[in-house]
């Protein structure tokens, strides 16, 4: 669940950019707006046959748990398979949630910062890059900010620490200096990531999150496969099908979710399994990422770029030249349709698991699901003419919507109300 909350739209939308120069950054006005990226998908059961690649609902086994399947395709037998893409991110999906039921048989570490750190050359406590990742969450995610207010210290400190690195990776190909990176500085960025799970930040910002890595059981993979996104971006600009894209999506989006759940925390109470939590932060990132790709096909196009299935498009007697030229027509209209019909499934799907987070959590999680699905509902307000309209929440509706996510963030957990989602 997660995920976007990492990105969610601030009531103001202030732009940002992080300029990268070998290992010094800087804040910059960013030449794009895109913190999102394009897709992923998530979770389980009961098959939607309405589009070639099957979406499926989220239902558990018999045993309570929740498997994870985006786009089952049907082989000629009529039997049910699981893509590579899917089975590798399940794969990370379960080596997460192993990492938070180790850490539940352990007593946990002191969570409290301690102001006697000093940064390896540098006069900052740790303290103090904590603070400066709190005042960057503020200005760029206004609404997200507020709601990690409800979070206890050591929790929004944190997610604030997570949030500065995946806007500084995302600047890296998204950024002012992105026609300058190359594949190379893109292993450094790696390498400089690996230093920092073992203890060697470079600068204040890093140190945070070093931090952060020790304190929860937050693991490398995620970061990993997320700097992999990127690298996708450099060589990548079109998807022949939902399940490539759905493995994009979920390295530049789905993997917030994985990183952020271990902070965020599952409910004491809950009785959900941890691996259909995180398979909900997925499904939310997923979605959200859905949404970013479904606002932006203009923009995107303008830069040479379709992060749609191009299959689908096939289908929908669609091609690349109809999506350049940008003309909204029947067909567009049809295959847009289909195509936010999908994003919503996994809003829904996101939405069962939302409940089992650490109450004191869920506020912006609520709130960047609630407002990323109105860009949907905008959308086709537009007609679905996403080529040269930007599909934009209000200011007003953004502000109408934090009260009912406060609201929704009280409710007790759903595996409480559901014996279904009970862990077996």
């Amino acid at each position: 669940m997660v995920v976007a909350i990492l990105r969610v739209v601030s009531p103001i939308e202030i732009p940002i950019g992080l300029g990268f120069s070998e290992a010094n950054w800087r804040f910059s006005a960013p030449k794009y707006d895109n913190l999102h990226r394009k897709k992923s998908r998530l979770s389980v059961y009961s098959l939607y046959t309405t589009s070639k690649y099957a979406c499926v609902g989220f239902e558990p086994e018999s045993n309570g748990k929740f498997q994870i399947r985006s786009s089952l395709v049907a082989n000629p037998a009529g039997e049910a398979t699981i893509s590579s893409s899917e089975q590798k991110v399940y794969d990370v999906v379960l080596k997460q949630a192993a990492l938070v039921k180790d850490q539940t048989k352990n007593s946990r570490k002191s969570t409290d910062v301690k102001p006697d750190i000093v940064l390896p050359g540098t006069v900052y406590l740790l303290k103090d890059a904590y603070d400066r990742c709190g005042e960057v969450c503020a200005e760029y995610a206004k609404t997200f900010y507020l709601g990690t207010l409800l979070m206890t210290p050591e929790r929004r400190r944190a997610i604030w620490a997570i949030y500065v690195w995946c806007r500084r990776t995302d600047e890296l190909v998204d950024g002012h200096n992105a026609s300058h990176i190359t594949p190379s500085a893109l292993d450094r960025w790696e390498a400089r990531l690996e230093d920092l799970f073992d203890g060697r930040p470079y600068d204040m910002f890093d140190a945070a999150l070093s931090d952060t890595v020790s304190r929860f059981p937050v693991d490398i993979q995620p970061f990993m496969d997320m700097v992999e996104g990127m690298r996708m971006d450099l060589k990548k600009s079109r998807y022949k099908n939902f399940d490539e894209l759905y493995l994009y999506c979920y390295y530049v989006a789905g993997t917030v979710g994985l990183m952020s759940v271990p902070v965020m925390g599952i409910a004491p109470e809950s009785l959900a399994e941890a691996e259909s939590v995180y398979n909900a932060a997925l499904a939310l990132g997923i979605a959200n990422q859905l949404t970013n790709i479904l606002r932006d096909v203009g923009e995107d196009a303008r830069r040479g770029r379709i992060y749609l299935p191009q299959d689908e498009l096939a289908e929908a007697g669609l091609s690349d030249e109809d999506v350049f030229t940008g003309q909204v027509t029947d067909k567009w209209r049809s295959f847009m349709k289909r195509q936010i019909k999908r994003a919503r499934m996994f809003f829904e799907q996101a939405e069962k698991g939302v409940t089992e987070l650490s109450q004191a959590s869920r506020w912006p999680v609520w709130a960047s699901l609630l407002l990323y699905r109105q860009i949907l509902d905008e959308i086709e307000a537009n007609d679905y003419n996403n080529f040269t309209k930007r599909a934009y929440v209000s200011k007003v509706k953004r502000l109408a919507a934090l009260p009912l996510a406060y609201g929704k963030s009280l409710l007790i957990p759903l595996s409480l109300r559901s014996p279904s989602l009970s862990k077996a």
